[in-house]
């Protein structure tokens, strides 16, 4: 499959990458009918053999099942595939979420630490906030995110839906 560099920090992935949020319902709601998780990891192992070993996700999507779903699905090949999940809807610490924005650097550390733990995974490849926090600077959220990879918990960071 062609690759592509993701941004200018020299990401490449390839050009098709697996949308995985369809694979788990939400919450009690299956908004792509119901969900088949045996069905979901033949198909992220299809994918690999195909050359797509981008897989995108997000904390949101579930929540938490999604990436608990990844983590089975790329068990014993982890460095065989590029992850990307996404943060920033708030979850609160019953597991539900609030529908509120969070970028606030507490909670950028907390979000990634139960990504980590759902995606059976000492890093993430790429790390983004799915929403931008208008009540929060920018600048905070991404200093926390830049602290990430410092720490070697995330590769790459970026933001989605933010222009």
């Amino acid at each position: 499959m062609k690759t592509t560099v993701l941004g200018s920090q020299g990401l490449k992935i390839p050009v098709i990458g697996l949308g995985c949020m369809g694979m788990t319902g939400f919450e009690s709601g299956h908004m792509y009918g119901p969900a088949d998780e045996q069905e979901a990891i033949k198909t992220i192992h299809r994918s690999l053999e195909l050359g797509g070993n981008f897989l995108d996700t997000a904390d949101l999507y579930g929540p938490f099942k999604n990436e608990q779903l990844i983590a089975k699905g790329i068990a014993g090949s982890r460095d065989r595939y590029i992850i990307a999940t996404k943060f920033g809807w708030e979850i609160d610490d019953q597991d539900k979420v609030t529908w509120a924005i969070n970028g606030k650097k507490e909670y950028v550390k907390k979000a990634v630490e139960r990504s980590l733990k759902n995606l059976d995974t000492d890093y993430i490849d790429l790390y983004y906030m799915h929403r931008l926090d208008k009540n929060t600077p920018i600048e905070e959220t991404v200093e926390a995110m830049a602290d990430l990879v410092k720490e070697g918990k995330v590769g790459y960071i970026g933001l989605s839906e933010v222009s």
